[in-house]
């Protein structure tokens, strides 16, 4: 029947003002009013539909992709919206285009890695798209390891020109998205070479296509690298393949703000610190750990409200069946990623105000908590992605088969979200990255350098390696300063326990080769140690509206609690906790979960998602799932005739027992 809502049921149980949460999620009542005026304008758009999507052929798909960001960009000219307001448009659009890295990244770059001059003459070009960029760093044989690309960019003197080349086939530029079919310029990456010596690698302003007929200029050889992971996901997105043939570019189209070259060709570092370029990455992965948590968030609330939907098993005296979310099996798998949503989600705000901070700091020429603030953002961005990744395709198996069609929007998120696991930076990378930092923090422990930030536990090492927890009650597991001295032990008995069996070896790098497992699992305490801390935080501000605040610290302790099962060898193996004080932690997680029950669905309310952006048959804010699914199966192309094309060809002859006189 059409208006009934299917879930009012499970709405009327929340014990929380539901409208109050959601501007806590949004970050502000601002915020939450601007999302949901954009939201609802790209979902009364037909040209922004999104349920054809996996069914269209990938030439169709990039058409109607091309033709969704056009027609995005002429609503934001014609609506005169603002930066903030064009990007929310983009993203409730909800499909990757090559929009995307021009302005997430060409653009970024110019502004962070241009001079005023460069600046002058190619954001304007950039900001009207009269010129379309993208980022192209990523090899074929070169991806993590940056400082072993190929591609080279030799001076010429005699011109006053750089010639860009690539001169082995692994250096060809491999993967950088809007590059394929679209880009007419790209931020081109490349061994700066000046009189013979190799520089390191520089950014490059590189014209790929003319601007009268789009065709490749000579020497420039491009392409789309084909078909990726998924029906429609990320192949909507024309990843490229780029190689150069001694193409020549202006001396001027270096980007000259850290390094110049002059008209000799001499190589000159310039005033600006080179350290300013860490800011830009503070808050590409700031934006990297914000998408986790909405990314994961859309997973949850499909996944919630259809455990709330779905009835299996358990009926009495034929009455229903009990509802799949009632199972302790499904809370214990579902509600600690729900708590992660929210995790992650405040972490990420506090990354913004970290990065905030650190771009002060810079502006002072105060560069003394970059190197924190670089490893702390890797961590996180190692540790939200994997985790969402993890736990979209976790939401899928909880919604049983139906989760694996399509229509349920949730192999769709998984294919298109998964490869955050990659790019800007590949995740055990990260750690490792994180873990070198630790290590040189615990052994600077001693020459009286202090820790700054996230490490700061660290100055309390020789308490944290004699701290024995002294929770004796379930209840002791509420209390944050219990759960934080816990995570805080372990985290740094794991530290300084790889600290110590690296020192012994002679040579560090082979030490840390062959122990680069270990070091992994020690640098993913530390971060997990950052997400539950910053949780806590969070719950220390004034927090508004009945109830929100009670049921915030009911998914804190969830996610701690749920780390603190998750890895309890840790923990036990580094004597933070005993086996009974774990017990008791798994002991209160149970009763936590059934606190959360009667709120679940309230709580993926919160999150503000609409229909169309969550694009599923399962997660539908009315519940009305089993119509809809059954509409859905009948949309598909094989459906549009009753007999299959290739039945008379291929299996009539074998109900007639004809095969040998067919035709195949």
């Amino acid at each position: 029947m059409a208006g009934v809502d299917h879930l009012a049921f499970e709405r009327n149980k929340a014990q929380f003002d539901v409208n109050e949460l959601k501007i806590v999620w949004a970050g502000s009542r601002e915020e939450l009013e601007l999302s949901d005026r954009i939201s609802r304008l790209v979902a009364n758009d037909p040209v922004f539909r999104k349920d054809d999507r996996a069914s269209l052929d990938r030439k169709e798909l990039f058409k109607t992709t091309l033709r969704k960001a056009a027609h995005a960009w002429k609503m934001i000219i014609e609506l005169r919206l603002t930066e903030q307001e064009a990007n929310k448009l983009r993203t409730f659009v909800d499909q990757p285009a090559y929009t995307d890295l021009h302005w997430g990244m060409f653009v970024p770059a110019l502004k962070g890695q241009g001079t005023d001059e460069q600046q002058a003459k190619w954001l304007p070009l950039a900001n009207k798209m009269q010129i379309i960029g993208c980022y192209a760093q990523t090899e074929l044989g070169h991806g993590s390891n940056v400082q072993g690309l190929e591609t080279t960019a030799t001076f010429d003197p005699k011109t006053d020109e750089f010639v860009i080349h690539s001169p082995t086939l692994t250096s060809s530029k491999w993967w950088p998205g809007g590059l394929g079919k679209v880009s007419t310029h790209a931020i081109v990456y490349a061994r700066l070479i000046t009189d013979g010596q190799d520089q390191g690698v520089h950014g490059f302003i590189v014209q790929l296509r003319s601007l009268d007929d789009h065709l490749p200029l000579s020497g420039i050889t491009v392409g789309d690298i084909g078909m990726k992971f998924g029906n429609a996901a990320y192949n909507s997105m024309d990843n490229g393949v780029l190689s150069f043939d001694h193409v020549r570019i202006p001396r001027n189209q270096m980007l000259m703000r850290v390094s110049q070259v002059t008209r000799e060709g001499k190589y000159v570092q310039s005033s600006v610190p080179r350290q300013l370029m860490y800011g830009t990455m503070v808050y590409v992965r700031q934006a990297i750990v914000a998408d986790a948590s909405t990314a994961l968030s859309r997973a949850v609330c499909i996944a919630t409200r259809y455990s709330a939907v779905r009835r299996q098993f358990g009926s009495q005296n034929g009455g229903l069946e009990t509802q799949v979310i009632d199972y302790k099996t499904q809370q214990a798998r579902l509600f600690p990623l729900l708590a992660s949503a929210y995790a992650f989600r405040f972490v990420s705000e506090w990354l913004k105000w970290l990065y905030t901070d650190v771009t002060q700091r810079l502006k002072a020429n105060d560069f003394s908590t970059l190197p924190e603030a670089h490893a702390c953002t890797a961590g996180l961005k190692s540790l939200t992605t994997t985790a969402t990744a993890d736990g979209i395709e976790e939401c899928r198996k909880l919604c049983g088969g139906h989760g694996y069609l399509t229509s349920s929007g949730l192999p769709e998120l998984f294919a298109v979200y998964v490869p955050a696991c990659t790019y800007e930076g590949d995740n055990t990378v990260l750690l490792l990255q994180v873990a070198r930092y630790l290590v040189k923090t615990i052994s600077q422990l001693g020459s009286g350098i202090k820790p700054v930030g996230t490490t700061a536990y660290l100055a309390r090492v020789e308490q944290l390696l004699q701290y024995q927890s002294d929770v004796t009650r379930a209840e002791d597991w509420l209390k944050p300063n219990v759960v934080i001295e816990a995570f805080e032990a372990r985290a740094a008995r794991m530290n300084v326990a790889v600290a110590q069996n690296l020192s012994k070896f002679t040579n560090p790098e082979e030490g840390f080769q062959e122990l680069s497992a270990d070091l992994v699992e020690a640098a993913a305490a530390h971060c997990q140690l950052i997400v539950v801390s910053k949780f806590i935080e969070k719950l220390q501000q004034d927090i508004p509206g009945k109830g929100v605040k009670q049921q915030l610290q009911v998914l804190c302790s969830i996610y701690a609690l749920f780390l603190l099962h998750k890895h309890l060898g840790d923990f036990l193996s580094t004597g933070s906790i005993n086996q009974k004080q774990g017990s008791l932690a798994n002991e209160l997680l149970r009763s936590l979960y059934s606190q959360v029950r009667p709120n679940a669905i309230a709580l993926v309310d919160a999150f503000n998602h609409s229909d169309h952006l969550l694009g599923s048959t399962l997660g539908r804010y009315d519940g009305n799932v089993y119509p809809k699914l059954y509409e859905e199966a009948w949309k598909d192309p094989l459906n549009d005739s009753v007999v299959p094309d290739g039945f008379h060809q291929y299996v009539q002859p074998i109900l007639r027992q004809q095969l040998r006189n067919a035709r195949l």
